[in-house]
């Protein structure tokens, strides 16, 4: 028997040692280079030998896995190596500097772009109607119950042509519907395109100007869809620009060293993370991305949800997979006191809400100082948020779309497809990448931690991810015809106005009959999980470090599972 949902030994494949490597791996590689140079300063220093020798495992011999201009398999597989870097140079601590292999297998890298597509529980993924009788009811506002509603989240063209805003109704569809003059709700609209066309007339009485206004005055995410061009001359996008992806800065140094716990589990060998303890208050992807990737070192995580703020269901099914989960509602007297309990011994603070929430509430990293001097021991606080902590948008609300608008993701995408209009592109890739850049900040400040002592707060945001995306440049023309070539021709009949759920099945379709090496069952992991009461499917590791174990010691369930407590967790095991 053995702990469940880990990596194996990498196959034998293509890898950064051949004679002669194709072209995603030399784009991975030059990735990797301007990421570490990029993030100069706010990495370990031990880590770099460590990150310049990962070896890239892949099955792909030819064109790129997406139907999209941006290198988005480079970017994240570049970001997977300095991330398994930072874990190596912690194992260091324990075993003394050596050189240990490390792989990053590129097409799990890829998947993992896109993973909350490839799960399933009960055998049925995200698209099936039949999945919500195995969900717990979190879309407390009923966003995501009816097609009209969820299109209030999409992107639409404005009064003047060729001028396009992205409404978000986020995980509350009637505000942004009532704002363009629409009812929250029209259960007599069911068919795609007659949704989309109501929705986009009445977008269409308004320039994104006003919009804008409108959408300001309601507090709700939305943006104007920008070129990268356009981006780049405005103060907020100057601004980023100037930032690394991630931060990693001092937030105190009166607290001593901290030591890696290095705890025994019941994994195979020792995990990286045994022992840490992480709180996590996020929503949605990218911020429970980076618990996800500190659960997969073995931390154990702990996803505090309050019972009171609705949730997308689906996607508790990948991202809650390793961790427990509480219901908690901090505005409470009781509750908090759980919760401040919990702190005591909390190594890393993960925050994924609207800038300021947590603050607002008392747990914001400077609040949070008090407790580390209290109890002689700092901590780890890391941040995500859409626009970056930063300029003068970035304390706007945000979603991976919005990001993916404003920055000019998206009008990358529909350019890259032959048109002269944006399109979002398919999967929640910024949404991951973050989440990857927000774990490789968490492990840079419990390093720090150990070695030096102190308090350490992370900062990063799906636009700085896309603005490292962008700034890979693009394919080439010529990449591009041979991939719209290669590639169904439905999808290229998408337009501005598909939501992102209709790119996505697209691209899933094509993406299975053109690499079916992504989708090999190598890939994939299964467990029961108690907490949905079926088997959930997920998407193993991409990193193997030799000597350490990295997978999940317990299946996914949905928020608010568990007891708030640290000890007598489960371990679920497989034969």
């Amino acid at each position: 028997m053995t702990p469940y949902l880990g990596t194996e030994s990498p196959p034998n494949k293509n890898n950064g040692n051949a004679l002669h490597e194709n072209a995603l791996l030399t784009g991975t590689r030059s990735a990797l280079r301007q990421l570490l140079s990029k993030a100069e300063g706010h990495l370990p220093a031990d880590s770099l030998s460590h990150i310049t020798r990962v070896n890239f495992s892949t099955a792909n011999t030819g064109s790129p896995y997406f139907p999209c201009p941006l290198k988005q398999t480079e970017a994240i597989s570049a970001l997977k190596a300095v991330e398994a870097g930072v874990a190596s140079s912690i194992a260091d601590l324990k075993d003394g500097s050596t050189v240990r292999s490390v792989n990053v297998d590129m097409e799990r890298a890829t998947a993992f772009l896109f993973s909350t597509y490839l799960a399933t529980v009960g055998g049925m993924d995200k698209a099936n109607p039949k999945v919500k009788r195995l969900l717990k009811d979190t879309d407390l506002l009923q966003a995501q119950s009816i097609l009209y509603r969820r299109l209030s989240a999409n992107l639409y063209e404005t009064k003047k042509s060729g001028e396009y805003f992205h409404l978000h109704g986020s995980l509350e569809a009637t505000k942004a519907l009532n704002m363009i003059g629409l009812e929250g709700h029209r259960p007599d609209l069911t068919e795609y395109h007659e949704c989309i066309r109501i929705i986009e007339d009445h977008v269409k009485q308004f320039t994104a100007d006003q919009l804008e206004e409108m959408n300001w005055r309601i507090k709700q995410a939305g943006v104007t869809c920008l070129r990268w061009e356009d981006f780049k001359t405005t103060q907020h996008g100057q601004e980023l620009i100037e930032q690394p992806p991630w931060k990693v800065e001092s937030l105190e140094q009166e607290t001593p060293p901290v030591p890696f716990p290095f705890a025994s589990s019941m994994a195979p060998k020792p995990q990286i993370l045994s022992g840490i303890r992480v709180l996590e208050l996020c929503r949605i992807i990218a911020g429970p991305a980076m618990g996800r990737g500190l659960a997969e070192y073995g931390a154990e995580v702990i996803k505090v949800t309050s019972p009171n703020l609705s949730d997308v269901p689906f996607f508790q099914v990948d991202a809650n997979i390793g961790k427990h989960t509480v219901d908690l509602n901090l505005k409470d007297p009781d509750e908090r006191a759980i919760f401040e309990e919990l702190l005591q011994s909390a190594d890393v603070v993960l925050d994924g809400y609207r800038p300021g929430s947590l603050n607002r509430l008392g747990y914001g990293p400077q609040q949070l100082l008090d407790l580390a001097k209290r109890r002689g021991r700092g901590f780890v606080y890391v941040t995500e948020n859409c626009f970056g902590h930063t300029g003068p948008w970035s304390a706007r609300p945000g979603w991976q779309q919005i990001a993916d608008c404003v920055t000019g993701v998206a009008w990358a995408q529909g350019q890259g497809m032959g048109l002269d209009e944006p399109v979002v592109p398919p999967f929640p890739m910024s949404d991951y990448g973050t989440g990857c850049m927000g774990t490789i900040a968490a492990l840079t400040g419990l390093f720090r931690r150990a070695k030096s002592g102190g308090s350490y707060l992370g900062t990063t945001s799906l636009c700085q991810y896309d603005i490292y995306l962008l700034q890979l440049g693009l394919y080439d023309d010529t990449t591009m015809a041979k991939l719209r070539e290669e590639h169904d021709s439905e999808f290229f009949e998408l337009r501005h106005h598909d939501s992102v759920d209709e790119v996505g099945k697209r691209a899933l379709k094509t993406m299975r009959r053109t690499h079916p090496e992504l989708f090999e069952e190598r890939h994939m992991q299964e467990c029961f999980s108690k907490g949905f009461d079926a088997k959930v499917r997920t998407i193993r590791p991409v990193v193997h470090i030799d000597g350490y174990w990295n997978g999940f010691s317990r299946s996914s369930r949905p928020n608010g599972f568990d007891k708030p407590t640290w000890t007598d967790w489960e371990v679920d095991i497989i034969s």
